[in-house]
């Protein structure tokens, strides 16, 4: 974990150091800092941070407060992302209108119970585009947006929190913006436009990667999509709930494994969040042989690409079924 800490740290800060000293005068240079910037943007959230606000980095809750402020270096937000993942995806996985990773936009059906439009059916499509534009979106507007949501649920109840959140959202933005983009646009000898097209490229990458690990372990067929009875309970107890509701990909590739936090094991993941990925592997093993043990779900797919294309078959029915 400290191994990969420092690889994806410096696979980040160290194209937007060179990018800030002024000396690059090649656009094509330029496009290739941010977007490797954006790959180590991608490694910080998924295999650094992600363990971190889990709580499951260290056994230390002090260098998992910490870490997880990579978050906010980055342009997000610890304290939002802990309430929209740790707490409403988490506890309520597929069920519409609750987990927050499947309320989207109204131009996308993650769920076949959320309403549906003429235009779903194209979503198979076009979602690639906002899959790219996810962290775009999620720096400027949708922190913002989510934190206000979060406060009329009751999330911020003492006094000042939701106040002293906000200055704290808006001030650590404030401080990635000015070295990820506004110093780069005072530095550099290259046209504006084409400094804001190369960071916007740096934040495609990380959206599209993020979304792509995460949206393919639970928008999947044959994976379930529950809702509570009339009395706001769902019929499985919660351990068969992640299990029905989660699938695994690439097993067996270590390399990948490590390059995405151990999210490719989403199952073990769900179950056992305040253990690190290192673990992951093994514990599939025990996992997969305890589920068909018990005759439960166990979803997953031999590799990513494979997870790739039935999340876009997943998207094309969604698009054409209701409920």
């Amino acid at each position: 974990m400290i191994w990969k800490t420092v690889v994806m740290l410096l696979l980040f800060f160290v194209p937007i150091i060179i990018i800030n000293t002024g000396i690059v005068s090649s656009t094509g240079l330029l496009f290739a800092l941010y977007i490797t910037a954006g790959l180590g943007m991608a490694g910080i959230g998924m295999g650094v941070m992600h363990d971190a606000i889990h709580g499951s980095y260290s056994k230390n809750q002090q260098v998992n407060k910490y870490l997880g402020y990579t978050m906010n270096l980055i342009g997000a937000n610890a304290t939002v992302w802990k309430i929209q993942h740790n707490v409403l995806h988490h506890t309520y996985t597929n069920i519409d209108a609750a987990d927050d990773d499947i309320n989207a936009p109204f131009f996308l059906r993650f769920s076949p119970h959320a309403k549906r439009y003429w235009l779903h059916k194209y979503q198979h499509l076009y979602v690639w585009i906002f899959y790219g534009l996810s962290t775009l979106s999620w720096i400027t507007t949708k922190d913002f947006v989510r934190i206000n949501r979060y406060r009329k649920l009751g999330f911020f109840s003492k006094k000042n929190e939701f106040r002293n959140s906000v200055i704290t959202v808006v001030a650590w933005k404030l401080f990635y913006y000015s070295y990820a983009l506004v110093l780069p646009l005072i530095m550099l000898p290259i046209a504006p436009w084409v400094v804001l097209l190369a960071f916007a490229s740096m934040h495609c990458v990380t959206g599209l990667l993020i979304s792509l690990v995460f949206q393919t372990a639970h928008v999947m067929p044959g994976v379930d999509f529950p809702l509570p009875d009339d009395g706001g309970l769902i019929a499985n107890d919660w351990t068969i709930h992640q299990l029905a509701t989660t699938s695994n990909y690439s097993p067996k590739s270590r390399f990948f494994s490590w390059l995405i936090g151990g999210l490719n094991y989403q199952v073990e993941h769900h179950l056992f969040s305040n253990i690190c990925h290192v673990h992951y592997k093994k514990l599939s093993q025990i996992v997969s042989e305890t589920a068909k043990e018990y005759g439960v779900p166990y979803h997953t797919k031999k590799t990513f690409f494979a997870a790739l294309r039935d999340h876009a078959q997943m998207l094309y029915q969604l698009g054409r079924l209701t409920t």
